[in-house]
């Protein structure tokens, strides 16, 4: 699996010692810088000067799928509305220590006269992969400026069909399954279809990483889908599934209860403790029938 696992000696204590290799996740930063084209873009033919950029956060994440990270932590943030506002996205030539590439900066171009939509929030440099999203300062300013609130979303699962996209996101979890030490997030189409499932060291990464992915494919808001999240449901996650337009949000684990807030508030479906046959539903329970 490339970068995203390491082979390393490790010793087992307990009834006797044993010396073995193990195979682990790999944690490394990832730095968010974004740059503005002039509002006309680029003269014919291009310009070799590169806009100046503004690094947005570093986050540690698992390597990979990168540029979906970068997008759909802007489109959670509110820095920008969807793909739409992205000319292009790139890996910096960073390099480490040994003179080779570490692919940990992405440098994201907005589109000619597209600017963020509010200034970086001011916040610790370095967000660890437990941190999520800091800048909403509280739930009153999350709904003040939702974009996509699902309050007025009239779709509808089967209690099934969550836990069937729960199990089809378990089974695609290759790197959880050779460390044990990721999360995952899986969209669920309004059929019951998993449309992508994407993992990380971060819960808030694995989601970013699946709504990134939705705004590269145009499907923002997203009215009418499910959103999957092997963790616990806390306020970053239910921010995020807000902010999206996600209707319906499931948790592996128990929810908090700022996040019971945001999605009572936001019209938000809360799902916790999802484990067949069974789950909590702690909001707008007229979305999940039998």
């Amino acid at each position: 699996m490339g970068r995203m696992t390491q082979r390393l000696r490790a010793h087992r204590r307990g009834d006797r010692e044993v010396t073995r290799i193990e195979t682990v996740a790999v944690e490394e930063p990832l730095e968010i810088r974004v740059a503005s084209l002039p509002e006309r873009g680029l003269p014919a033919g291009g310009s070799p000067l590169r806009p100046p950029s503004t690094t947005v956060t570093t986050t540690m994440r698992l390597p990979g799928d990168d540029f979906d990270l970068a997008l759909g932590h802007l489109v959670a943030e509110g820095l920008v509305g969807d793909g739409d506002d992205i000319a292009t996205m790139m890996h910096c030539t960073d390099t480490g220590p040994d003179g080779a590439p570490t692919f940990n900066v992405v440098e994201v171009t907005l589109a000619a006269g597209v600017t963020l939509r509010r200034p970086v929030t001011a916040r610790t440099e370095v967000a660890t992969s437990a941190c999520g999203v800091c800048g909403s300062a509280s739930v009153d300013d999350l709904l003040e400026t939702l974009p996509n609130s699902p309050s007025t979303d009239t779709a509808a699962f089967p209690l099934g069909a969550i836990h069937a996209g729960m199990a089809a996101m378990r089974e695609r979890q290759r790197v959880f399954d050779a460390t044990g030490g990721v999360h995952a997030a899986a969209l669920l189409a309004p059929d019951g279809s998993v449309l992508a499932v994407r993992e990380d060291i971060g819960r808030h990464n694995a989601v970013d990483k699946v709504l990134g992915w939705a705004a590269r494919e145009g499907g923002l808001p997203l009215r009418g889908h499910a959103l999957l999240v092997s963790s616990r449901a806390g306020f970053e996650i239910a921010q995020k599934a807000a902010v999206a337009g996600v209707p319906v949000l499931a948790c592996v684990s128990a929810a908090t209860t700022l996040s019971v807030e945001v999605a009572d508030r936001s019209g938000l479906t809360l799902l916790g403790f999802v484990r067949e046959p069974r789950a909590t539903v702690y909001t707008h329970p007229e979305r999940i029938t039998h």
